[in-house]
């Protein structure tokens, strides 16, 4: 009976280690040297373009910054928010979070353009997302960072997923932190990954009812932004205010100076600083700390990247990112 027990012990034991080193594989297979012999020029490649986009419209690196939460909020970082509709499935590009405001895929498609000319066939959608994110903001002055890469491509994608998925600017403090936990995302990477409101630009709908509603917003700035966001619905929709109205083509932590200062543009941006809250803490430590910021930042964008990619032999490389092969 002792011998019995003593192998199925072992038995578990050896299941064990053989799901830790699977587990481990997985993981590994994202690295920030994936493509150093298969794409040696990818880096340089992605940047100039990515550059050349920021230099023609500064709002091009919130855009492209954007782009790549999206992407990784809805059935992880797989390039899936790129594609378009087809009689197979409908994408995610005219999901609520996404319709008339998720943009930059014309930049996309330029560096995937540019990435194809230089080594084909090899480089992910996904990946191009996570490199131009982290070339956006360096580009705007913020930190930088090693992205890991090695993501495939979906096949296909969600727009229910998305809808569901992307927490609207309307969401309470609650809601924004049980959506990043379900994503293996601590409150204090929901803090940080906020953060990258510290540039870009948000549509009158977005804030209408926190400016003309809410009194937990500076009077002067609620003001400020009612001159071009009138209180009646369909007028003005479309008209857009920055982020961060101190320094809104800057990456800097000016955002949660702002947030201390009751100025969030969004509602979902002032519940992380709102009298008392769990949260007030972290905000108020990255108005003081800009180095705090950014490298929380960084450790944020990086296990951001890594929520469900697809390895190994899943999905695909698109040759263009709109559409699979």
């Amino acid at each position: 009976m002792a011998s019995a027990v003593s192998c199925f012990s072992n038995l578990c034991l050896t299941l064990c280690l053989v799901l830790v080193c699977f587990q481990g594989s997985t993981n590994a297979q994202l690295s920030t040297d994936f493509y150093s012999k298969s794409c040696p020029n990818l880096f340089s490649t992605v940047k100039s373009t990515v550059h050349a986009a920021i230099m023609k419209e500064a709002r091009m690196g919130a855009s492209l910054l954007r782009l790549f939460f999206h992407d990784c909020f809805v059935n992880g970082c797989d390039g899936s928010v790129l594609l378009d509709d087809t009689s197979s499935f409908t994408g995610e590009k005219n999901a609520v979070p996404n319709r008339n405001s998720a943009r930059g895929f014309d930049v996309v498609d330029n560096i995937k353009s540019a990435v194809e000319k230089a080594c084909p066939g090899v480089v992910s959608c996904a990946d191009i997302l996570a490199i131009a994110a982290r070339d956006s903001v360096k580009i705007l002055g913020g930190p930088e960072w090693d992205v890991k890469l090695g993501r495939r491509d979906a096949r296909t994608t969600s727009q229910a997923a998305a809808n569901n998925g992307i927490p609207p600017p309307t969401s309470n403090l609650n809601r924004l932190i049980s959506r990043f936990n379900a994503l293996g995302l601590s409150t204090r990477d929901l803090v940080a990954l906020s953060g990258g409101h510290t540039i870009g630009q948000a549509r009158c709908t977005s804030f209408r009812a926190r400016i003309y509603n809410e009194s937990n917003i500076d009077r002067a700035f609620a003001q400020t932004r009612q001159r071009t966001c009138p209180r009646a619905t369909g007028s003005g929709d479309n008209n857009l205010a920055p982020l961060d109205i101190q320094t809104p083509t800057y990456f800097d932590n000016s955002y949660f100076k702002n947030l201390v200062n009751r100025r969030g543009l969004l509602h979902s941006d002032q519940q992380l600083f709102n009298g008392g809250g769990s949260t007030d803490s972290i905000v108020r430590g990255y108005s003081n700390n800009p180095r705090s910021f950014s490298s929380d930042f960084i450790a944020a964008m990086i296990k951001m990247g890594d929520i469900s990619p697809l390895t190994g032999s899943k999905g695909e490389i698109r040759k263009n990112c709109r559409r699979v092969n």
